[in-house]
């Protein structure tokens, strides 16, 4: 655990940022037979270990267990759904989903639209490059074609260093897909999550690639996106959330996928 209890103090300011009125999800709560109530999760189902879609269908991953012990915690239910990056939040607006769970960095720009529970993980940016690349910064990467997952922290990461309109960034639906890039010279770098860059790299050994880091990237929390305004949901996944920290169970899932 070690920097969670901390984190948790910390992130609480982000429930005060919260508007007073309570807003309201998805019109559509149905209530299982044990009348226990059911929210929508939306999930970009393509950011291995966080979430990705098993062949059978099945969307599973770190951020898929958090959320259902989170749910069994708060005596509540989920429904998870892949919506892809571009349309979560757009189905948290318009009601088609309660909230985004999907390795989602808590920023300012987004919490002017959207509210967050409290923080649940802590990354960073990495850098994945061929290994024979001379890249060792980033600050290397200016001039060089970057692959970013459009609209992440990594793609907002290189536009705050080289600009918004640098045009070396290549924006790519998902991740896999600039890393995929990447492998083929079609780009000279990937910047994203530290932990997918690391989980690519363990699940690819022969893979000629190589990860670069740099203190130029701040530490970013991810948390649950909700409607702006929607107190009540927000504060129901706080208080769950703080119950897997205080009995271990978040500890338990953690180490499952990144060791203690």
């Amino acid at each position: 655990m070690k920097k969670w209890t901390k984190l948790f103090v910390v992130m609480t300011l982000v429930l005060s940022l919260a508007l007073v009125s309570v807003g309201c999800g998805s019109k559509d709560n149905t209530a299982p037979a044990d009348g226990k109530k059911v929210f929508k999760v939306g999930t970009d189902a393509a950011y291995k270990p966080f979430e990705w879609t098993m062949p059978n269908g099945d969307i599973v991953g770190f951020d898929v267990d958090v959320i259902k012990a989170v749910a069994e915690a708060g005596g509540f239910e989920v429904q998870i759904e892949h919506k892809g990056w571009e349309g979560l939040f757009e189905a948290v607006n318009n009601g088609e989903i309660d909230m985004a769970v999907s390795a989602i960095t808590i920023t300012e720009e987004r919490q002017k639209e959207y509210d967050f529970a409290n923080a649940y993980f802590e990354a960073t940016q990495l850098i994945l490059v061929p290994e024979d690349s001379t890249i060792a910064s980033l600050a290397d990467l200016e001039g060089k074609n970057i692959g970013v997952q459009q609209g992440t922290t990594g793609d907002i990461s290189v536009r705050s260093a080289f600009g918004k309109e640098y045009a070396g960034v290549k924006p790519f639906e998902n991740t896999p897909f600039a890393i995929q890039a990447l492998t083929i010279g079609q780009v000279d770098a990937v910047v994203a999550d530290n932990v997918v860059v690391l989980e690519y790299i363990k699940a690819n050994p022969n893979a000629k690639v190589k990860f670069v880091s740099d203190d130029a990237f701040e530490p970013e929390y991810y948390g649950y996106l909700v409607k702006k305004g929607n107190t009540e949901l927000q504060q129901l996944l706080n208080e769950s959330l703080q119950k897997i920290m205080d009995n271990g169970k978040y500890e338990e899932i953690y180490n499952t996928y990144f060791g203690k």
